[in-house]
Formats: structure tokens, C-alpha cells, sequence
């Protein structure tokens, strides 16, 4: 009887025609609309070409000499730092944790959690928290997340300059496109607290997914910015479409998509195997969970993740702080619930959006998501702009904690790869 009903679940070979159709009729407007933007920047090929040579380090270095070339200086001492490797092995951590009994523990290195800290908005952070991580030994993130005006940081200089040092460092990183809520895209709603207080409809109405591709073809085409973020159906639907055509975009999903339940996570997940590549790669590379799920939601997801293929494509997201304002309740702290999961579910990423509540609460100006979306000019007037370092270094401090925690219990974790790994 149950296999008889769950057999009625089984979708005809001609919903796939149906659907093939729609993407190859020439006079499907919202194909057609889709490749002209595609299009403007050349063939797949030349697209791909464009990126991988303006990700060139030496080319990025370039840009950063023309655009700000006081960072120069800074992302050689970086360079030279790793070179001398000055900062702590995972090794040298892990008895530093454990002390003796190190050497004869096993750790779980298939289920290694990345460490991800966000948000990374001035490039002066990061080598802040690399001096951090040489003075006090500690660990830096395997993956940054950034979440700060695209056209601005192209003109400070800080967006070819943080590419550079993650290159430099061996981390992964994602932009977050201007293209979103806080750009007025939705009339009838207000800046940021479009995405943090209204999830129906988050920003990116009528023609906005065309402008989000044509942003993200020219930030990949100049500097080669791969993974950026994404935050609305219709955008995850034009990544999809765009690396099917042969573009190597990658995504994660936010946060603010509300992807809250398992039920959620098969949709997005059944749209990231219909539209894969032969080789079973897919663009979406970040599930980035609601706050508000619970293991249980990471355990079920984990089973048909892998029966899908995506076990090593598709990082589950989860974070482990958040800021401490403008977005959930406080003391949030999920850092005992990943120790639990980390030894059976793999490719978790802990992100740290915020630091220890006990933290802080102390601080006089304590994190705040609303502050992701304000002018560097505006912050820097206001005299905020070392309590954002600080909150920040608070964040980092979060990283460390959450990676002492796993090595406790002999679980492993993945920082900046050419630095500790």
C-alpha cells in the first residue's frame, strides 16, 4: 500500500519534454530576455576567459596600484607572512587545544566544518585578523563572506584588494551583488529593512533578476568575482540558467530566502539536479539555512543531498552567531548544536555572523546587521567606524572559539587553506 502511494509521486517523462520546450522555444520571452544580457558580455567561452584572466593575481594587484595602492604594501607583508609560515598548523593547533594526547586522537577529517565569518566589508579587517591570528596563534576563516556596496568598494580599491588576499591565503569568498532590496527595487517598501523584515517578495521584482545577471557578468568579467549571493527564486533560477549555458558562476543561497524545513531544501535542491551539468557540477555551492531550523532539518536534507549527487557540491550554511541587532532574538548561539551534528553530516560551513553574546552585550556599540548597508563615508563621519573593526575582531574571536570547540571533541575544521592547512 505504501509503495503504491509513494509510486503515484512519479513525474512522466513528458513534464521533462513540456519543460525542455519552454527553455528552446525562440519566442519564449523569458528565455529570450535571459540570453540577451548573456549576450552583451560574448559566448560562454569568452565569458570564462574574461574572468580567469582578470582573477590573475598580478591582475588584481594592478588594480589595486591604480586604484589604492597604499593595500599593496599590505598584501606583500601577507604574502610574506604565509612564505614564512608564521601561522599556526593545524597540527600545531590541535596540541595546542589538546596538548599531548593529540598525537594519538583520531579527528574526523571528512566532516571537516569550514570556518566563515561575515561580514568582511573593509579590507583593513582582514589584515587586522591576520596580524590577530599571528600574535595570538589562532585561526583564519576558510571563508568570508561580504556584504557591502559593490560600486563603492570597486572605487576604494577594497574589492580587487580582498580578492587578492584571499587568493593569498587560500580562502573562499562571496560578494553580495547592489542588486537587492536595499536598492529601492521594491517601491513600495524601504531600504534595508526590506530584507530583513519582509521575506515575501525580498527585493528583486519585475525586470531585477536581469539587472542582478548583468551586475554579476561584469563583476565576473573584471575581477573574476565567482560566488556571490543570492536571495530571491527568480535569481537562483538565472544562476542556474547561466552555468548551464557554460558560465562558471557559483552561489549560495541566503539566509533570507527563509529556506526553513527539508521541504524547502528538496525544492531548491531538485532545481539545482534538473538544471546541472553532465559532470553533476551546480552553480549553487552555499545552502545558507534560516535560523530558525533545527538538526534534525540538517540530518533529512543530508540523506537526499547525497542521493542527488550534491553531498561534496552543496555546503550547508548554518549560522553560528548572529549580529546582535535588527535580526533574531538574542543570546542566539548554535555553536553546541554543530558539535553535535559535525561528526555525522558532511560539508557544513559555521558561519559566524556575529560574536558570543557575552561579548557583545559589553560592547557599546554592539553588532548590527543594519550596519552592512550604510555609506563608508557615512560611518566614518559618524565615528563608528573602529567599533565596526572592533565588532568585526569580536566575530573572529567567534571563528576561534567554534574551532576550539570541534577539536574538544575531535571533530576537524577547514581555515584559510594556505595559511594553517
Amino acid at each position: 500500500m505504501d509503495k503504491d502511494l509513494q509510486g503515484l509521486l512519479k513525474i512522466p517523462y513528458d513534464r521533462l519534454d513540456a519543460i525542455n520546450a519552454l527553455l528552446l522555444n525562440p519566442d519564449s520571452r523569458v528565455i529570450q530576455d535571459f540570453l540577451a544580457v548573456v549576450k552583451k558580455y560574448g559566448s560562454p567561452e569568452e565569458i570564462n576567459r574574461k574572468a580567469a584572466e582578470a582573477s590573475k593575481l598580478p591582475n588584481l594587484l594592478q588594480r589595486v596600484e591604480r586604484s589604492h595602492p597604499e593595500y599593496l604594501a599590505d598584501l606583500r607583508w601577507l604574502e610574506e607572512q604565509r612564505d614564512r609560515n608564521v601561522f599556526i598548523k593545524v597540527g600545531d593547533y590541535r596540541r595546542k587545544v589538546l596538548g599531548e594526547k593529540a598525537a594519538h586522537m583520531s579527528f574526523a577529517d571528512e566532516f571537516a566544518v569550514t570556518l566563515e565569518i561575515s561580514a568582511t566589508q573593509y579590507f583593513p579587517w582582514v589584515i587586522a585578523a591576520a596580524k590577530r591570528a599571528i600574535d595570538e596563534q589562532s585561526l583564519m576563516p576558510g571563508r568570508f563572506i561580504k556584504v557591502r556596496k559593490m560600486k563603492e568598494q570597486e572605487g576604494d580599491g577594497d574589492l580587487p584588494a580582498i580578492a587578492a588576499a584571499m587568493q593569498i591565503i587560500g580562502a573562499s569568498y562571496v560578494e553580495t551583488l547592489d542588486t537587492k532590496g536595499t536598492d529601492g527595487s521594491n517601491i513600495h517598501l524601504g531600504g534595508p529593512e526590506t530584507i530583513t523584515g519582509y521575506f515575501g517578495g525580498v527585493g528583486q521584482p519585475n525586470h531585477y533578476p536581469l539587472k542582478w545577471l548583468d551586475e554579476y557578468l561584469y563583476y565576473y568579467t573584471n575581477y573574476g568575482v565567482r560566488q556571490v549571493l543570492n536571495i530571491n527564486p527568480g535569481t537562483v533560477l538565472v544562476g542556474y540558467l547561466l552555468h548551464r549555458l557554460g558560465v562558471d558562476i557559483e552561489f549560495k543561497i541566503s539566509v533570507f530566502m527563509g529556506n526553513d524545513n527539508p521541504y524547502a531544501g528538496l525544492w531548491t535542491l531538485i532545481g539545482a539536479k534538473l538544471f546541472s551539468r553532465d559532470d553533476g557540477t551546480s552553480p549553487l555551492i552555499g545552502f545558507n539555512w534560516s535560523n530558525s531550523i533545527n538538526n534534525e532539518t540538517m540530518e533529512i536534507t543530508a540523506q537526499f543531498r547525497k542521493q542527488l549527487g550534491f553531498e561534496e557540491v552543496v555546503r550547508f550554511e548554518h549560522h553560528i552567531t548572529e549580529t546582535w541587532k535588527s535580526i533574531v532574538k538574542q543570546p542566539y548561539n548554535r555553536r553546541a548544536e554543530l558539535v553535535e551534528i559535525a561528526d555525522h553530516v558532511a560539508n557544513i560551513s559555521a558561519k559566524h555572523e556575529g560574536g558570543d553574546p557575552g561579548v557583545e552585550q559589553t560592547r557599546q556599540h554592539p553588532s548590527d546587521i543594519l550596519d552592512y548597508f550604510r555609506d563608508k563615508s557615512e560611518v566614518i563621519q559618524s565615528g563608528d567606524w573602529e567599533a565596526l573593526g572592533q565588532n568585526f575582531l569580536d566575530k573572529y574571536e567567534a571563528v576561534n572559539r567554534t574551532a576550539w570547540a570541534l577539536t574538544e571533541a575531535g571533530l576537524s575544521f577547514i581555515a584559510a587553506e594556505k595559511l594553517h592547512h
